[in-house]
């Protein structure tokens, strides 16, 4: 069932995009762009439109979307770019979220807590306001939409009776709240983008002929000389932490709402602390070979533009150019999409929290560490994963 609502449409406000339009596995459980087209566009992938007519797009999504590999692990503590969602019993309800107090009891995990949050975000899929009843119950109150949207899916496709034989809770189909649907979505995201059988994996455990003489050398890079490991550690590859790496600013940035020009401050958004400015959470890197374009807005096309930022962010920074990003064409949004580069006081404060550059390393090198990233694709979790797409799917 969590797969049907993943690829149905019912799940947004005008019914016109589903979770997969932006997080496909052709794509590697993203979108293949810098930054999204959301609601109101066509297609899928690379090949996204931005829509025409009154449908088209009111704005481009201001953060790049991440892939789910293994979202549904046990140790993440920490999600979103900025980290507006983490488990905390701040709110009594297990979760500090947008939601505050009103994110609903019952959800079973930080990734069902997650899952909610895109389906009531005008851009992604809500829709504008005066379009649908479900954008101006957001606009009262964040969980206003969820009720409606709860009464859609029950009442609709047979999704009722099915919610009844898989949750033992339910009774009838007028029991389904918006809980259920997000512990349907997240047990099914869970299961099926869940990877470590890359040959990094085999290679841990035991199997030294997993990686190639490179990929090796990528290893000892990344945990040794490289110190790519300070930060993508542990289990996940990921300390959950946030660091600001200076990747070149662009797109309509998630704005706080007393901003008045487009800009991204990330996790200060979110903490209100000056020493979070411009800093986001550090992704988990297994299959990342998979979800280019790489940065919370898409900046880098490839593992190693990438890399090479990571080495030296000022250079890297000021050698980047607006066709580096991976942007469809939308001719009403263009005097937006870069106008930030032409701010001189944002970009002097951005420019404060470049950080230094790391370990001098040559071409070689760097190409040892993309080897690495490579082993780190996972193998049949990746060609079979236990669902699939559903035939009926239709960009």
């Amino acid at each position: 069932m969590g797969q049907s609502l993943f690829y149905d449409p019912i799940l947004s406000g005008n019914r016109n995009i589903a979770c997969a339009h932006c997080h496909h596995p052709e794509f590697g459980t993203g979108d293949g762009l810098s930054l999204g087209i959301g609601e109101g566009g066509q297609g899928l992938g690379p090949e996204r439109t931005p829509g025409v007519g009154q449908q088209r797009i009111a704005k481009r999504i201001p953060r790049n979307a991440p892939g789910l590999w293994n979202l549904g692990a046990r140790d993440l503590t920490v999600m979103f770019h900025d980290g507006r969602l983490s488990r905390s019993d701040l709110f009594g309800n297990g979760f500090n979220s947008p939601a505050e107090e009103w994110l609903p009891q019952g959800l079973g995990s930080l990734l069902a807590a997650q899952a909610l949050f895109p389906l009531v975000a005008q851009f992604e899929m809500a829709g504008n306001p005066g379009e649908n009843e479900m954008i101006g119950a957001v606009h009262d109150r964040i969980d206003a939409a969820w009720p409606i949207l709860a009464k859609r899916v029950r009442t609709e496709k047979g999704y009722g009776a099915r919610f009844v034989a898989a949750f033992d809770h339910i009774n009838a189909p007028e029991e389904v709240s918006i809980v259920e649907i997000a512990n349907a979505l997240a047990a099914f995201m869970a299961i099926e983008w869940t990877s470590f059988d890359s040959p990094f994996d085999r290679y841990l455990a035991g199997d030294r002929a997993a990686l190639t003489p490179d990929q090796h050398a990528g290893l000892q890079l990344f945990y040794g000389k490289a110190d790519c490991a300070s930060c993508h550690s542990g289990s996940l590859l990921s300390d959950q932490k946030f660091h600001a790496l200076g990747l070149p600013a662009f797109g309509p940035g998630r704005t706080r709402l007393f901003d008045p020009y487009a800009r991204d401050v990330g996790r200060m958004s979110e903490s209100n602390r000056l020493e979070d400015a411009y800093a986001f959470r550090t992704p988990m890197l297994r299959n990342v070979a998979l979800t280019a374009p790489y940065g919370h807005n898409g900046a880098y096309a490839t593992l190693e533009a990438m890399v090479r930022h990571h080495l030296d962010p000022a250079r890297a920074r000021a050698a980047w150019r607006p066709e580096d990003a991976k942007l469809p064409e939308v001719p009403w949004l263009a005097a937006t999409d870069f106008v930030i580069q032409g701010d001189a006081r944002e970009m002097a404060r951005q420019a404060r929290a470049v950080p230094r550059p790391g370990p001098d390393l040559d071409d070689a090198e760097i190409a040892q560490i993309v080897a690495f990233l490579d082993s780190l694709t996972g193998t049949r979790s990746v060609t079979h994963p236990p669902f699939g797409v559903p035939a009926w799917f239709k960009p």
